[in-house]
This record gives C-alpha cells, sequence and structure tokens, in this order.
C-alpha cells in the first residue's frame, strides 16, 4: 500500500508539471514503476519484470505520439502498470477492488485520444465499462461473503464476477464494444488497453474464486467453460472475416480471452491451478506484446515484416515464442482437470486463427522496418521470445505465487 502511495504521488506531481513539460510527466512515470518494483518480493520477481517491460513500451507509443493531454497520459498508463504491479501480491480485498478500478478508470479517458476528439465513442466505451464494473464489484462482494453459507447467493455472485469479468475484458458474447472501439479509436491508446488493462481482472477473479473455493464450483464452472468457448469461435471467426486492421485486432483479443477464461476450470481442482495460471499470465503477456507491436505497425509504418511475422508466429502458438509455452500450459491444466472438450476446442481455434495473423503480418510489414516505432516491434519480439529457454522459471515462480493466495476479508 506504501508503494501504490509513493507512486500515485509521483505520478500526481508529474501530471500537473507536464503541464509545462510533458516530459517530467514521462520522468515521473518511470520513477513511479521503480518504486513499485522495488516493493516486489522475490517470488513475484519474473511477473514484474514482464509488466515493467510492457509498461514501457506502452509509455514509448504514447511518447512518440501526439494528443490532447500529453503528458498527462504518461501518469494513466503508469497507475495503470503500478496497480497491475501490486495486484499481485496483495491479499486484502479492498485493496484488489482498489486495483481493479485503478485499471479500469484511466481506459476511460485514454480511449478518446487521438489527432481528433472521439467523444461518441468514449461515451459508448464508458458505457460498458461502467456496467462492467458494477456487475464485477457487486459479484465480489456476493462471491466472498456467501461462500460459506449460501450455496445459491455464492453462484449468483460467481454469475454476476464473470459477466463482469468478461464485459470488462471482452469475453464474447459480451465483446460488443470491442471491434468498433478497436477499429476507430486511436491505435496507441488502444494497444494500452488491449495490453496493460487485462491482467488485473483476470488476477482479482482468480484470487476471490480460489480463496472462496466450495463444491458449488463444481457445477457452476461449466458457465465459463461455455462462454470460453463461444468467445473463441467469435473471436477466431470474426477476425478471419474482417478487413480493417483494427476489427481484427479487435476479434483478435476476443479470442484471446476466451483462452484465458477457459483456464478458469482449473479452479476445481487445485492441484493444476498453478498451471493454469501460469498459462493464463504468458498468454496475458504475448497478447500485450503482439498488440503493441501491431498497433504501432498501424499507427507509424514503419515496423518491418521480420517484426511482424515474428509475432504472428506468437499469436499462432509457435515454438519458442512465449504465445506456443502459454496455449500449452493452459491445454495440460484444463485436461488435468477433466476438461478434454475444451482443451480440443481450444486447439481448433488456435489453426483457425493461423490465416488473419499471417494476413496482418504481410499488410502490416514495411520491408525491414525504420525507426522508434519498429525498435518498438523489435522489443516486443524479444518479450516473445523470452521463452526460449523453457519458461519451467516461470511456472515455479506461480507456483509459490498461487500458494499464498489467501484473500483477507
Amino acid at each position: 500500500m506504501e508503494a501504490l502511495i509513493v507512486s500515485i504521488i509521483l505520478l500526481t506531481l508529474g501530471a500537473i508539471f507536464s503541464l509545462k513539460d510533458s516530459r517530467i510527466g514521462f520522468i515521473a512515470s518511470i520513477l513511479a514503476l521503480v518504486a513499485a518494483m522495488l516493493t516486489l518480493s522475490p517470488d513475484v520477481y519474473f511477473y514484474g519484470v514482464l509488466i515493467f517491460a510492457i509498461a514501457i513500451l506502452n509509455l514509448i507509443t504514447l511518447y512518440i505520439t501526439k494528443n490532447q493531454i500529453k503528458g498527462v497520459d504518461y501518469a494513466l498508463s503508469a497507475i495503470m502498470a503500478v496497480a497491475t504491479l501490486l495486484v499481485i501480491m496483495t491479499n486484502d480485498f479492498a485493496t484488489l477492488m482498489a486495483t481493479f478500478v485503478l485499471v479500469s478508470v484511466p481506459t476511460y479517458v485514454l480511449v478518446m485520444l487521438g489527432d481528433e476528439p472521439k467523444v461518441d465513442l468514449g461515451i459508448k466505451y464508458i458505457t460498458f465499462m461502467v456496467l462492467a464494473t458494477i456487475l464485477f464489484i457487486i459479484g465480489a462482494f456476493i462471491t466472498v461473503y456467501s461462500y460459506q453459507s449460501n450455496p445459491a447467493l455464492y453462484v449468483l455472485g460467481y454469475v454476476m464476477l464473470i459477466l463482469g469479468l468478461a464485459l470488462e475484458v471482452g469475453v464474447a458474447p459480451l465483446h460488443e464494444w470491442v471491434p468498433d472501439v478497436f477499429a476507430s479509436a486511436d491505435p496507441i491508446p488502444i494497444s494500452i488497453i488491449a495490453s496493460i488493462a487485462k491482467f488485473v481482472p483476470f488476477i482479482v477473479a482468480f484470487k476471490i474464486l480460489i480463496s472462496t473455493a466450495n463444491p458449488a464450483l463444481e457445477t457452476i464452472t461449466m458457465f465459463s467453460a461455455l462462454l470460453a468457448v463461444v468467445s473463441m469461435f467469435v473471436g477466431n471467426i470474426g477476425a478471419l472475416t474482417s478487413k480493417e486492421h483494427g476489427r481484427v485486432l479487435g476479434y483478435s483479443t476476443v479470442a484471446n480471452m476466451g483462452y484465458v477464461l477457459a483456464t478458469f476450470v482449473a479452479i476445481v481442482n487445485l492441484n493444476y491451478i498453478y498451471l493454469a495460471i501460469s498459462g493464463a499470465l504468458l498468454q496475458l503477456m504475448a497478447n500485450s506484446a503482439g498488440k503493441i507491436g501491431f498497433f504501432t505497425a498501424i499507427k507509424k509504418n514503419e515496423v518491418g515484416s521480420p517484426v511482424t511475422f515474428a509475432l504472428a508466429f506468437s499469436f499462432v502458438g509457435m515454438p519458442p515464442f512465449m504465445g506456443f509455452w502459454s496455449k500449452l500450459f493452459i491445454v495440460l491444466s484444463i485436461v488435468n482437470t477433466g476438461y478434454l472438450w475444451l482443451a480440443i476446442l481450444l486447439v481448433i481455434n488456435s489453426a483457425i486463427s493461423v490465416p488473419y495473423y499471417f494476413r496482418l503480418a504481410r499488410e502490416l510489414g514495411r520491408g525491414w522496418g525504420s525507426g522508434i516505432a519498429n525498435l518498438v516491434g523489435i522489443l516486443t519480439v524479444l518479450i516473445t521470445l523470452i521463452t526460449i529457454y523453457p519458461p519451467d522459471w516461470f511456472v515455479q515462480s506461480v507456483k509459490v505465487i498461487v500458494s499464498s493466495f489467501n484473500i483477507a476479508m
């Protein structure tokens, strides 16, 4: 909590003084991230480093673009990253809810940034996000305070929590805002919403459901499994049949959120939950790197073909890229939990995605690339290649992290 306070003070001061010079906001945002990193325990070191890398790339992409609140945008992006760094360590229920709000609210402003104000788009996005926040928080409260005494109320809380999560991150059939917003808004703010904003909702939901796991989960988990399947097919078929690059990436996000949601079935058998969360976090990181790289390519037309094709290889799950390991861990966890049919559908969907990712790579790549935008693209590829050394190191780290999940209510 102290680190969060220090970071918020730094970000507030940076945002104020950035009105004089936007570079002050950039520097203050990096200092806030470093302050948050210094509070992490060794158990979450690997998670922290990867989130820090994604956050820095978000700041660099904002640095190379112009918008109406240049300087303040760094603070908005950084506060989402600080909340994402801290959420992995806290088990305090109130703090978990606070991190959820800290990640969600800045996106209300970011979605309207760009060369021209996107007020209508922003209103549409905010409407969906407010509804998602209400569902998620009320569902979290009901789940936490009913799991020992009232199974029927617990099921209601579970459903509201999952629906709020689905609406927040863009899981079908609650994904209606995703393709339109991704296709119409400025690519750089959308790359932030598609990357760093996705971690906290899943982690908070995991912590709540693992801490409140009870026999009622055996039946209600099927609800998450069916939503995951719908999201995979709607996302991949939607991307396959779309032409606009932003819309393709929007549907791609819907599919990827379906892969991550599939890991929630592992909560019924906590023996494999560490493998499920390892797969979910790596999938979110692979998705973040890919979205930052592709959206930067849309914005700047300077990202080289080697970068875009490498990101495509990661998205489709080609070894040794991160996208291969994330899907492998997800499949192993849900097969061991008894959901073989769900694993088969996930593999089929991964195959469906191959044509549109390589179409994106071919259409967005520009020779060997040039400038800072291409450097950003290269860095995203390096993130996805960190798993060239088999990520047992990450799985063992997550195993320790998961053992500490026990929400204080």
